[in-house]
């Protein structure tokens, strides 16, 4: 049996951050004619950074691997995920020997999502440039150069410019 992995925890290199096992999320990319688009969350007011946009995650539970607790996590934020997804990569950010988060790119089917609870208050479906014009979290924003770089190679979509 999993126990919870909620909490607060003082890291090796003097941060507190959310997830007492370490954390993860899934960026959900969709192929359209255009181009790929993935989905973004909007964080409400009542999590961490509110009003700005990320991907669907958060702290995983004790014997849960990354990619289990990022898919558990989305689908507790956005709801079911499509089955038939795939996952094209994954980034891991790991700031101290004992706290890392890694976000995963996984590929569906089609659209979905909706805002099912109190952290996110809207779902959005971007082209990876209008990804970039949202006001996001600052992790993701760190995190999304190299998840870009995955979904193009993906995709073979030209570099932006």
């Amino acid at each position: 049996m999993r126990q919870s992995g909620d909490g607060f925890l003082m890291c090796s290199d003097g941060h507190m951050r959310w997830g007492v096992y370490g954390a993860a999320g899934a960026v959900f990319v969709v192929r359209f004619p255009d181009g790929p688009r993935v989905m973004l969350q909007k964080r409400s007011a009542f999590a961490h950074e509110g009003g700005t946009w990320s991907c669907a995650g958060g702290a995983l539970d004790q014997g849960e691997t990354p990619l289990e607790g990022a898919l558990r996590e989305a689908s507790e934020e956005i709801g079911a995920i499509p089955g038939g997804h795939t996952v094209l990569g994954h980034t891991v950010f790991a700031p101290a020997t004992d706290w890392s988060y890694t976000t995963f790119v996984v590929e569906v089917p089609g659209e979905f999502g909706a805002s099912i609870n109190f952290e996110t208050d809207a779902i959005a479906w971007d082209s990876l440039d209008e990804v970039e014009a949202r006001p996001l979290h600052a992790g993701f924003a760190a995190a999304w150069p190299e998840l870009r770089r995955i979904i193009e190679a993906a995709y073979d979509e030209p570099a932006a410019t």
